[in-house]
């Protein structure tokens, strides 16, 4: 493999690989990988890092600023590296973003729970920047890691990286979710993009006993979990880690609804409705909280949108993905209970706030004591052990 100088004698990047340790994302048996396989070698001149003090993704240019880049590059942040599948043109941040170099925090934590050993057999779904196909090749060896991406250009970039470190993983342009046959079967398979749905093909190209490590979670919101599944005879089980938030595989994105699709003639002044003592405090948690998880996984097909707060006031909304059923709750500073709206076949804040009483009277459990098991019929969400389970939606 080529190492460059550059790599192992930036200041920041040793900094970097210090904190990593002391915050115990990455152990010790990974310091070897870290040091051989430098994020920067893998980022593009124009890339557009997220600034924790504007909560926004902001461009830096190599060319014009190459100390604002390596500082960037050097930092526990993600960074963008395409935005909107490559249609995006110009400096400024596009829509969605389609291709990223993850917190390297929660790269090495991901690699951690995976799990992998010199000799073993993995396959990387969601190849992106390279770097994660990239560690895994140096941990286990030329010729036994296999990395997919949909994007071809993505996927030509991430190969002409990797070739310039001398590392050398099977680049494969795919749809990951239908997995790499052709080098299966496989002891681990990563995936470093969100799911909604494990596919079956995974586990059918996976050994006895091997593991699943991927980001999941529901439509509810983009609160996912790390799930970690032990896979079987046609089947894969196992808990949740910790919650982290990635951007979706492509063939399982959803376009956030169109609030005026739902809003029929008549919109709230037809709606039922009603008050909850529920709080602004218990709902509204933050990023990375169980809330949005557990509700997420108990209430079916419904997306909700948390509104800015503006006058002291806050309005929640929640859309039914399989009709135009939708539910608003009120939240205003002073008020003791939230006025509620709800229209449609289902009276989805009823929902909601049985859903959130049930996680309440379960000691408030966050993301480790739920678990997913997938088996040829769909999948399964458990608390605390498999024989607590309720189906999810296909």
């Amino acid at each position: 493999m080529t190492l460059n100088a550059a790599q192992v004698d930036r200041p920041s990047r040793k900094e970097l690989g210090r904190v990593l340790l002391e915050t115990q994302s990455m152990t010790p048996d990974w310091a070897p990988t870290f040091a051989a396989v430098d994020r920067a070698a893998f980022l593009p001149d124009l890339m557009w890092p997220f600034d924790m003090d504007q909560g926004a993704s902001v461009p830096v240019d190599r060319t014009a600023d190459p100390v604002a880049w390596y500082a960037a590059a050097d930092s526990n942040v993600p960074i963008v590296t395409q935005w909107d599948d490559g249609k995006h043109a110009g400096t400024e941040p596009g829509k969605v973003s389609s291709s990223s170099s993850s917190m390297p925090s929660v790269v090495y934590a991901l690699l951690q729970t995976l799990e992998a050993e010199k000799g073993m057999r993995v396959l990387d779904v969601g190849t992106g920047t390279g770097e994660t196909s990239g560690a895994l090749a140096h941990r286990c060896g030329r010729g036994l890691v296999t990395t997919i991406e949909v994007d071809e250009s993505v996927s030509r970039r991430a190969r002409e990286r990797l070739c310039a470190a001398g590392l050398y993983p099977e680049v494969v342009v795919g749809d990951g979710f239908e997995g790499h046959a052709g080098a299966a079967p496989y002891d681990r398979i990563l995936a470093t993009v969100g799911l909604r749905k494990i596919p079956g093909a995974w586990i059918e190209q996976t050994r006895q006993s091997g593991l699943i490590v991927a980001p999941w979670g529901t439509h509810f919101s983009n609160a996912d979990a790390v799930a970690r599944l032990v896979v079987g005879e046609g089947v894969a089980a196992g808990h949740f880690t910790r919650p982290v938030e990635f951007m979706k595989l492509r063939a399982q994105r959803l376009s956030r609804p169109e609030h005026d699709a739902y809003m029929v003639a008549g919109g709230m002044d037809d709606a039922g409705t009603s008050t909850t003592a529920i709080t602004e405090d218990e709902l509204v948690t933050g990023r990375y909280t169980a809330v949005p998880f557990a509700l997420g996984l108990r209430v079916r097909a419904c997306s909700q949108a948390v509104a800015g707060k503006r006058d002291g006031a806050r309005p929640v909304w929640f859309y039914g993905l399989d009709d135009r059923s939708w539910a608003a709750v009120m939240f205003r500073d002073g008020q003791r209970e939230a006025h509620v709206w709800q229209s449609g076949p289902r009276r989805l804040w009823d929902e909601v706030e049985a859903a959130y009483r049930w996680w309440v009277e379960q000691g408030k459990p966050d993301h480790t004591r739920f678990g997913l098991t997938v088996t040829p019929e769909g999948q399964h969400a458990w608390l605390d052990d498999p024989s607590r389970s309720w189906e999810l939606p296909g």
